[in-house]
């Protein structure tokens, strides 16, 4: 059972206006509807098809048992499938990276499993400036290879995580004091909408769904291709800087003064304190450069002596395979954001030791439900977000998040992963009432911020209202134009809705 909150959800739009759909038809139905026109693209459950795509998913939390699995060739295939759905009024699923582990978020029982494996557009225009890229990638397959041509990308931080999931929440990536966020960088997007057409939105096409992509997610249509800007790149310097329990107090100093003085755009980090047997304190340390190591800017962190670190001269490509080694398939899990802001160091520590105190004071409450051995992992991190990169979206042409830049924020991400399926009502509880005690402790002492990343959100939390009420409205007013019968909104059950 959620627990009620008493933050404001100020700018929750009511969809009573519209006129949706009536409830949908079995699984059946959908599987049905596209058998005759796209029978070569579909396949039953029992095939081989279906027993691979319908576990091709991260987490043990994302699988379910869909009714069948469609597999498009083309957007003009999927287009026609979208259709064929719409007018049968049957609910569908679509996966693309599959790394979002929010049961029911890109997957569906008894529904159609619209999965893009086979959209797998990779390719460079004649300068190399623009990369395009299909829905079925991963970011470790883009950045191998755009390392044949020294390029990189604002993409995902860990290789394994999937192309559009990360560009429509947003996309926090290693050069987001530079570019922005990830979906920043897109220049084109190629959609399928509701209706079956096929468009592309960018900033003299159909502008507005090229602004509501921007972090709005998939309440609009089906994005077959993303187009965006490459980044000039031979190697970076990064690694992950490890320490020991006795420095937690100065390390968690360290990302304050990162966060409240981020004075050097090349940079990137993400601190994260690891409970275990031993706590240990690790950050992720990425620095734009092929020729400078231990930058100045990262002497907070890199001063307290390390029991391991990784930190060396490496291609993007390499560094996004060893982050992506902490990725580990086959588990449960649950993700949940959240951020305080702030514009001074003290503040900011502040809210670095709420967060933290709070989460591991805790802890004992969900070690004494679920045995060691079945816990894979336990993490609590910080992304710090200020000026200057909300300062290069803004001049890419914004985006739907609604971040200020007179404010410096830490998003933050509670992570528990584990073994068997018994313990999921035990920590799905345990997530939502220690998030309920941290988002009361920092609303109280004035550095609560209600953005929640969506990249790393659980199902139980909000997120369009944290953009701010005008930028909500406007995500409503979009998917209302494109999608007037509102199927994203009830045919398609995943993911989070603007309304």
């Amino acid at each position: 059972m959620r627990v009620p909150s008493v933050l404001s959800l100020a700018g929750v739009v009511a969809a009573s206006s519209l006129s949706a759909p009536t409830a949908p038809a079995s699984h059946v139905s959908g599987c049905s509807a596209l058998r005759a026109p796209l029978g070569n693209a579909l396949f039953s459950r029992g095939s081989s098809v279906y027993k691979y795509e319908a576990a091709n998913f991260w987490s043990n939390t994302e699988l379910m048992t869909p009714g069948c699995v469609f597999r498009p060739q083309s957007s003009e295939q999927l287009a026609e499938g979208i259709h064929a759905l719409a007018n049968a009024n049957a609910e569908f699923a679509v996966r693309g990276g599959g790394h979002m582990g929010i049961r029911g978020s890109n997957n569906i029982n008894d529904g159609v499993l619209i999965v893009m494996s086979n959209l797998t557009t990779l390719e460079l225009n004649e300068d190399h400036s623009i990369v395009s890229i299909g829905p079925s990638h991963r970011w470790g397959d883009v950045y191998a290879y755009l390392q044949k041509f020294d390029l990189s990308a604002a993409g995902g931080r860990l290789g394994p995580v999937g192309v559009p999931g990360l560009l429509l929440a947003g996309g926090v990536n290693f050069y987001g004091n530079q570019v922005g966020f990830g979906c920043d960088t897109v220049v084109n997007y190629e959609v399928v909408l509701a209706d079956g057409s096929i468009v592309q939105a960018n900033k003299t096409s159909n502008q507005d769904l090229f602004w509501a992509l921007k972090g709005g997610s998939s309440n609009f249509g089906i994005v077959t291709r993303f187009d965006l800007e490459t980044v000039k790149s031979r190697k970076v310097w990064a690694g992950s800087h490890t320490v020991s329990a006795q420095y937690i107090d100065q390390f968690l100093a360290a990302a304050a003064t990162y966060a409240s003085n981020i004075y050097d755009p090349k940079t990137h980090v993400v601190p994260a304190l690891v409970p275990g047997e031993t706590t240990l304190a690790s950050v992720i340390l990425f620095y734009d450069s092929d020729n400078t190591s231990y930058p100045e800017i990262f002497k907070p962190f890199t001063d307290i002596p390390a029991v391991s670190s990784t930190l060396d001269f490496k291609t993007v490509s390499d560094f996004a395979t060893e982050t992506g080694a902490m990725v580990v398939d086959g588990i449960n899990d649950v993700f949940v954001a959240g951020t305080v802001k702030g514009t001074t160091y003290k503040e900011l520590l502040q809210g670095i030791t709420i967060i933290n105190q709070t989460f591991f004071n805790e802890l004992p409450k969900l070690y004494k439900q679920i045995p060691t051995a079945n816990i894979s992992t336990i993490q609590l991190d910080w992304q710090p977000i200020g000026a200057d990169w909300m300062k290069a979206s803004e001049s890419r042409g914004g985006n739907a998040l609604g971040l200020d830049s007179s404010q410096i924020y830490l998003c933050y991400a509670e992570v528990v992963e584990w073994i068997g399926s018994a313990y999921d009502d035990i920590v799905a509880n345990w997530l939502e009432e220690t998030t309920y005690k941290i988002n009361n402790a920092t609303q109280k002492a004035g550095l609560y911020d209600a953005f929640n990343y969506m990249g790393d959100a659980a199902g139980f939390q909000s997120i369009f209202p944290g953009y701010g009420e005008e930028n909500h409205q406007k995500l409503v007013n979009v998917a209302q134009k494109y999608d007037p019968n509102a199927i994203f909104q009830t045919l398609m059950p995943g993911g989070f809705k603007v309304y």
